[in-house]
C-alpha cells in the first residue's frame, strides 16, 4: 500500500476530537467563569519579564519563601507517629516483623486460606483487621474509610483512593484471558502460533513485532509484579463494571477529602489488544522520524533538538517512495506545522491523529520499502467498537473527576502497553487540563527513555498552554519486563541498575521542578518511599524558592508504609498523600499478599522504619504515654 492511499489517516491533531470519538470538553464547560485569583495564585503565564506587576509579584513571593526555607527532621518520631495510638504503633511493629519472615511471606496466601477455614469467616476478618488488613487497607466501603481519611487529613495527609478488589485467578485462567483479549481476530484466523514468532518473527503475519505480540509464557501479567494491580479483560460488561467502580471511587474521594486524587488503570477500561497495536504504531512512527533525522545528519542530538529541514524531509520521503510531492506538501501544512521551515518530534507526533475509523489509524511505515502498511490485514467491526468504547469510558471518568473536583491519576503499566496509555492520557490532558491540572500521567523512571518522555510531554504542554501533571515512580514491572525481553528477544527497556534508576528519577524530577520554576504550569507528585529522594526534592524546592503552599509539588506513599516521611511532610505544610486502598476483607487478599511480599524486600533492605517505631515505643514508655491517643 502506498502512502497516498492512506493519507486521510494522518491528518493534523484536533485536541477535542480523538480517533473518531468526540471527547466532551467538560473542563471548559464547567469552568467558563474563572475563579478570582488569590494572593497565592501563580502569575499569569502570559506575562513577560517586561510586565512589571507580574515580575514584582514573582520576585516578592520568592523573597518571602527564601526567608522561610523549610528543613524537616525525619528522625523526630514524636512528630512522625503523632497520629498513631499505642495499638496502631504495636500493630505496625508486628506486621513489619512478620514481613521479614520468609516462610510467612512465601506462603502468605495459603496461610490466609487455612486461617479462614480454621477460624471461620468472622474470626478470620477480626484477625486480619488487627494485623495486615488494618495496616494496609482503610476499610471495607466508602463509609468505613472516612474516619481514617479524616484523621490523616487532620495531620496534613491527603488521600489517593484506590478500590483494591482483585480477581483471584489461577495462572492458567490468566493466560487464557490474556491470549483471548490480546490477539486479533485476523491473527486467530491465520492460526499463527505466537511462540513461533520467537524464532521467525519476520515470517509472522501483519508485520507485528515480538514485543507487541501476546506470548503465552508471559500471559499472566502478575508474574514478578508485587507492587501493582493487574486487570484481565473478560468482556465489555466487565469493563463497564470497572468504570462504575472508578466513578464510585471518584465520588468517594470528593466526599471524603478536599483536592483528592483517584487512581485508574487503562487496562481495566477495554480490550488490551488496542493498547498493544496502538503502542506499536506510535513506536514505529517515532523510529521512522529517527531514520529521517539520521538522513539529515542529526543522530545523537537531544530528542527535541532534532529539527528536520522541511525541504530535505520532503525529498527524503519522495526518495523512499512514500508518496507524490503534492501529497507530501499537503501533509506538512497547517496552522503551525512547518511554519518555521522545520519539523520536530512534536510536529511529527501530531500527524498521527483522529480518524473516522480507528483501523485506518493503525498503519505503520515499512522501513525497507518506505510505504505505509496496515498493522493488521483485517479489522472486525466489533474490534472497532471495542476500541471506541475504551475511549468513551476514559471520557466519562475525566468528566466525573472534573465535576467532582477530583484529580485523576492514570497509572503506568507494561512497556508494550505504555506508549498508547501515555498518548491517550496526554490527549485527556490537552482537553481537561486547560484551567488546572485535573489529569496526571505516570512516568516509570526505571525506563531508559523516561527522561525523553517527560521532556517531550512538558514541551507539548508549554507550546499548547495547558497544565502538565505527572506522577514520578521508579516502576513496578522491572523483573517481568527484563525476563520478557530476554526470553522473547528484544532490547531490555530497563535501566541497568538501581543507581541508574535513581539518577533517572532525579533527572526527570529536576527537569519538572525547573519547568515549575519558570512558568508555574507544571505539577508533579513525587511518589517515593526513598528518603534521599524526598530530601533531594526539598533541597531543590529551597534552591528555587518554591513554596509548599503553591501546591505544585506533591508527595505520595502507600498507606501503612513510611509514615516517618508522610506525616512530618504533611505537618510542615507540604501536600502529601497516601494511596488508600479499600474493599471487603476477602476480596483484597491478593492486594494484601502483594503488600506482604513488597514489605519483605523493603524491611530487609532497611531497618530504618522498624528502628524508628521502636524508638517511639520506648519514648512513650519512659514518658508515661502508654495510653496515648491522638488529638485532632
Amino acid at each position: 500500500m502506498s502512502y497516498c492511499k492512506v493519507l486521510p489517516a494522518v491528518a493534523r491533531v484536533k485536541p477535542a476530537h480523538l480517533f473518531g470519538v468526540r471527547l466532551r470538553s467538560t473542563a471548559a464547560a464547567s469552568t467558563q467563569h474563572k475563579e478570582p485569583k488569590s494572593e497565592d495564585a501563580p502569575p499569569d503565564p502570559s506575562c513577560t519579564v517586561l510586565e512589571k506587576p507580574c515580575e514584582v509579584e514573582l520576585i516578592s513571593r520568592r523573597a518571602h519563601t527564601e526567608r522561610q526555607r523549610i528543613s524537616i527532621d525525619f528522625d523526630n518520631t514524636q512528630e512522625a507517629y503523632k497520629s498513631k495510638d499505642m495499638m496502631e504503633l504495636l500493630r505496625s511493629l508486628l506486621v513489619f516483623k512478620l514481613c521479614t519472615i520468609d516462610f510467612l511471606v512465601d506462603k502468605n496466601k495459603e496461610l490466609m486460606d487455612l486461617s479462614k477455614k480454621v477460624l471461620g469467616q468472622r474470626l478470620f476478618e477480626k484477625l486480619m483487621k488487627m494485623t495486615f488488613y488494618g495496616q494496609f487497607v482503610a476499610g471495607e466501603d466508602q463509609n468505613a474509610i472516612k474516619p481514617l481519611i479524616e484523621k490523616n487529613q487532620a495531620f496534613g495527609v491527603g488521600s489517593v483512593l484506590d478500590y483494591s478488589v482483585e480477581e483471584d485467578l489461577t495462572q492458567e485462567e490468566a493466560e487464557k484471558k490474556e491470549m483471548d483479549s490480546c490477539v486479533s481476530e485476523a491473527e486467530k484466523e491465520s492460526h499463527v502460533d505466537t511462540s513461533a514468532c520467537l524464532l521467525q518473527d519476520k515470517e509472522c503475519m501483519d508485520h507485528r513485532e515480538k514485543k507487541y505480540k501476546a506470548h503465552r509464557q508471559f500471559g499472566d501479567r502478575r508474574g514478578g509484579v508485587i507492587s501493582a494491580r493487574t486487570y484481565f479483560y473478560a468482556d465489555e460488561a466487565k469493563c463497564d463494571h470497572h468504570m462504575e467502580t472508578f466513578i464510585n471511587c471518584i465520588k468517594a474521594s470528593a466526599g471524603s477529602s478536599v483536592d483528592g486524587f483517584s487512581a485508574i488503570k487503562m487496562t481495566a477500561l477495554g480490550r488490551p489488544q488496542f493498547l498493544l497495536q496502538f503502542s506499536e504504531v506510535l513506536v514505529k512512527w517515532r523510529r521512522f522520524f529517527n531514520l529521517l533525522a539520521s538522513h539529515q545528519g542529526k543522530d545523537g542530538m537531544a530528542i527535541l533538538e532534532q529539527k528536520l529541514e522541511l525541504e530535505q524531509l520532503q525529498d527524503s520521503l519522495i526518495k523512499l517512495g512514500v508518496g507524490a510531492k503534492s501529497d507530501i506538501e499537503n501533509w506538512f501544512t497547517g496552522e503551525k506545522l512547518g511554519s518555521s521551515g522545520t519539523i520536530d518530534l512534536l510536529d511529527w507526533n501530531s500527524l498521527i491523529n483522529d480518524t473516522t475509523k480507528i483501523s485506518n489509524l493503525l498503519v505503520v511505515p515499512n522501513m525497507e520499502s518506505g510505504h505505509l502498511e496496515p498493522l493488521l490485514s483485517k479489522f472486525t467491526d466489533e474490534e472497532e467498537k471495542q476500541m471506541k468504547r475504551m475511549l468513551q469510558r476514559m471520557d466519562v471518568l475525566a468528566k466525573h473527576a472534573v465535576e467532582n473536583g477530583v484529580r485523576l491519576m492514570v497509572d503506568a503499566e507494561q512497556t508494550y502497553f505504555q506508549p498508547a496509555i501515555s498518548r491517550l492520557t496526554l490527549e485527556m490532558q490537552r482537553i481537561f487540563n486547560r484551567e488546572k491540572p485535573n489529569i496526571f500521567n505516570t512516568y516509570q523512571c526505571y525506563l531508559r527513555e523516561a527522561y525523553d518522555n517527560v521532556s517531550v510531554d512538558v514541551e507539548l504542554s508549554r507550546r499548547e498552554g495547558w497544565y502538565f501533571g505527572a506522577k514520578l515512580v521508579r516502576g513496578a514491572y522491572m523483573y517481568q519486563e527484563r525476563s520478557r525481553a530476554a526470553e522473547i528477544g528484544y532490547e531490555d527497556p530497563i535501566n541497568p541498575d538501581y543507581e541508574a534508576t535513581n539518577r533517572m528519577y532525579h533527572k526527570c524530577l529536576e527537569y519538572i521542578l525547573e519547568e515549575i520554576n519558570h512558568n508555574r504550569m507544571a505539577n508533579v507528585m513525587v511518589a517515593s518511599h526513598n528518603e534521599d529522594t524526598v530530601k533531594f526534592t526539598l533541597e531543590k524546592m529551597n534552591e528555587t524558592s518554591l513554596s509548599p503552599t503553591e501546591n505544585k509539588v506533591y508527595f505520595g506513599q502507600l498507606l501503612g508504609m513510611c509514615d516517618q516521611i508522610s506525616f512530618p511532610l504533611g505537618q510542615a505544610g507540604f501536600p502529601v498523600y497516601k494511596y488508600v486502598p479499600y474493599g471487603p476483607v476477602n476480596e483484597v487478599i491478593p492486594y494484601l499478599s502483594r503488600r506482604a511480599q513488597e514489605n519483605r524486600g523493603f524491611m530487609k533492605g532497611s531497618q530504618r522504619e522498624r528502628s524508628l517505631l521502636w524508638k517511639e515505643l520506648k519514648r512513650r514508655l519512659f514518658s508515661g504515654q502508654l495510653l496515648y491517643k491522638p488529638v485532632y
